[in-house]
């Protein structure tokens, strides 16, 4: 029986626009603002009323490491405990969030492919055009498939409350400071907004072509998932009407792209024998055939209709949004079907998806009581398949349908006390046609044999429920307790096309059901804070991944598993000019049928991240950040001294970057940033882990940023 939860942290967030709608109605100062959650779901509040973990990114920060690195994974692992490192390329493959796969959203918008999931979601849109970053940790479905670790929602930028028209220009360079031979690059983005009576407007656009990227030795970086001569584009725009003070009506439009159009080669490495895969120029005829590898045109439009005042007591939200995505892979040799002549092959993720939401939140005061009631239907349309580009069908087409009912609630109680508990009914129909799996060979002669599978359509209906308390105690103490049931459908693709059966009903497709406990504390001093959580959690049916001898190729195996981990965060102001923001975490899981621990893929290693701000003046600002990995060695090498799968021993390393920049006056602005300060030479925990070929790839050597900005 497939089960769906909606999250307890439903019943405290909401929809990006309404909530920043609400705090510029309301003008939220800054430090207000950091303690409002506007994510995922149905309403806003503050952050003090949320018994479970969450990390907010404000628009600062992402501009601060903006300088560093324009790429959101890197910014993400700086920033937020429990999501694993960086891999410093395009895919968030092995970048889970406390040890699952998270859902990455655009204002509650799915950007993540989770029926095949290519792990691409989390590079969907240009920083500059975000406003904050919220990520909600923990098993939850608040928009149904995908989310088993979690949500990560871009929160885009708001057209300013006056009527004065507001821009922005940013002109930049990055090259490498180890090799500067082909490494410079360029970028540009703009942004315009503001408002014209009751109709409001803002766009922003960006555009880059990157250098060749080295390592701390100069040479080229491996191309797998690759940026080096990668070309992004993004285009962002967001229009309102407000028809009087409580309601409003919202368009938005993204278009993304980032491919790798380049002339370079891969010389491969050996991860078992610490050799790294790196990339040379090479003639046309030895250069890969098929498409750029990266996101083609992947865009999003949004309508959406708020009504603040329903009735007099009551918020209503209405949602309507398509996506159209179209991510290309690298290519691969086991791929490859000698029978038929083809040396290899490319595969593209294509994903429809249209979606419906209906949101109403009432709220009612009794005498020392304040209770919210958020209910409403969710509908999504997801068509999502895995071709070749040469044709032939390696994932077929999936069509789900899912329709589900929800209600939450929220209770304070005398200002203190928190309860929050909810129901949702979630019902899928995911329907498949018939298909052939496709023939894939480690070797010329050593191939796999396709079998023609007979589709069907796959039924899941469940509830599932949610429970949290937090009690503001005081401000030095904030305890809370929750748990919340979550669970997916996630990478049936993955599943369907390494089928073993002629049946998808004997296909272990089963939904991976989650079980989600966390602990934790919240403390406010004068000058710092701190947070700690502890977690753990328990799905019946996870999926894990076992290397097929024969064919080469990696196929899922489903077995109970569990997590279990702690995070701390501190950010303490050292001073009027000096502030340290610090966090650590530690996740572990096994498989508890086979009672063996889970790979790379899934658990990272340690982590420790610092942030030391400096802010002599309004005009001057320096950040040093530091990223910490640490050791994690849980599994022995073969007879033949080689390791498999994702299961590569990691060891610890230790990154600086430093940024900065100057306000010349009210217009303009100068800025740098340095990557990798002191060009360590290191491979990247995904690197050292995964003995997959091509992924033994160093992490980016010394690599410096220069720009200016101008604001009118």
């Amino acid at each position: 029986m497939f089960k769906t939860s909606f999250s307890l942290i439903a019943l405290a967030v909401s929809t990006a626009t309404l909530a920043d709608d609400a705090i510029n109605k309301n003008k939220l100062t800054d430090k207000q603002m950091e303690r409002v959650v506007v994510s995922g779901s149905r309403v806003f509040e503050s952050i003090d009323e949320v018994p479970a973990s969450i990390t907010i990114i404000n628009q600062k920060q992402i501009e601060e490491h903006l300088k560093v690195n324009p790429e959101l994974q890197s910014l993400l692992a700086q920033m937020v405990p429990g999501l694993a490192p960086d891999t410093g390329s395009s895919s968030n493959t092995g970048q889970s969030l406390r040890g699952r796969a998270p859902l990455v959203m655009i204002d509650g918008v799915p950007q993540s492919t989770p029926l095949r999931n290519g792990s691409l979601g989390i590079k969907t849109l240009d920083p500059s055009a975000i406003s904050r970053i919220e990520v909600i940790k923990g098993a939850t479905s608040i928009y149904g498939n995908g989310a088993s670790g979690g949500i990560i929602n871009y929160i885009t930028k708001q057209a300013q409350s006056g009527d004065k028209t507001e821009g922005e220009v940013s002109l930049s360079t990055r090259f490498s400071a180890v090799k500067l031979e082909e490494s410079a690059g360029a970028r540009i983005s703009a942004a315009i907004n503001g408002r014209a009576d009751q109709f409001s407007y803002l766009v922003t656009a960006s555009y880059e072509e990157n250098g060749v990227q080295r390592d701390a030795d100069g040479d080229i970086l491996g191309l797998q998932y690759g940026l080096s001569d990668a070309v992004t584009q993004n285009y962002f725009t967001k229009l309102g009407y407000d028809f009087d003070d409580e309601k409003q009506l919202q368009f938005s439009y993204n278009y993304f792209s980032s491919q790798q159009k380049t002339d370079l080669g891969d010389v491969a490495g050996d991860m078992s024998l610490g050799e790294k895969t790196y990339a040379i120029h090479v003639p046309p005829e030895l250069q890969k055939r098929g498409k750029p590898q990266g996101p083609e045109g992947n865009e999003n439009i949004t309508l959406k209709y708020t009504d603040y005042a329903l009735f007099d007591n009551t918020q209503m939200i209405l949602d309507l949004y398509m996506q159209d995505i179209e991510n290309v892979f690298f290519f691969s040799p086991n791929l490859a079907n000698p029978d038929e002549n083809y040396d290899g092959g490319q595969s593209i993720i294509r994903s429809d998806k249209k979606g419906a939401r209906a949101t109403f939140n009432t709220q009612v005061d009794f005498d020392s009581v304040e209770a919210s009631f958020i209910y409403g239907i969710d509908a999504l349309n997801d068509v999502t398949s895995q071709p070749l580009v040469d044709g032939r069908v390696w994932v077929p087409e999936m069509d789900m349908q899912s329709i589900a009912g929800f209600l939450q609630t929220k209770w304070v109680i005398a200002d203190d006390l928190i309860v929050k508990a909810g129901v949702r009914q979630e019902s899928i129909d995911l329907s498949v046609d018939d298909y052939r799996t496709l023939k894939l060979c480690k070797t010329a002669t050593q191939c796999s044999v396709p079998i023609n599978v007979k589709g069907d359509t796959i039924e899941y209906d469940a509830t599932t429920y949610n429970v949290g308390i937090k009690y503001n105690l005081s401000d030095k103490f904030s305890p809370f307790l929750s748990y919340s049931q979550g669970s997916d459908i996630s990478d049936v693709g993955r599943l369907l096309r390494a089928a073993t059966v002629n049946d998808i009903g004997l296909i272990q497709t089963q939904a991976s059901i989650i079980d989600n406990y966390e602990i934790g504390f919240n403390s406010q001093f004068e000058n710092v804070r701190i947070e700690v959580a502890a977690y753990r959690s328990t799905s019946e049916l996870g999926t894990t991944n076992s290397f097929n001898e024969v064919t080469g190729v990696y196929e899922p195996v489903r077995a109970p598993q569990e997590i279990w981990g702690y995070e701390t965060v501190l950010d303490y102001t050292l001073s009027a000019t000096l502030k340290l923001l610090a966090t650590y975490s530690y996740v572990e899981g096994k498989n508890t049928e086979a009672d063996v621990y889970l790979g790379s893929k899934q658990i990272s290693p340690p982590k420790a991240t610092a942030n030391l701000n400096w802010q002599p003046n309004d005009a001057t600002s320096l950040t040093l950040s530091y990223l910490y990995v640490g050791d994690r060695k849980r599994f022995a090498a073969g007879d033949d001294g080689k390791y498999v799968g994702d299961q590569g021993p990691v060891e610890s390393y230790n990154v600086f970057n430093l940024s900065g920049q100057y306000q010349f006056n009210t217009s303009w602005q100068g800025f740098i940033g340095i990557e990798n300060l002191f060009n360590e030479d290191y491979f990247p925990a995904r690197a050292q882990s995964y003995t997959y070929g091509g992924y033994n790839i160093k992490g980016l050597g010394t690599t410096a940023t220069v720009g200016v900005k101008y604001q009118f």
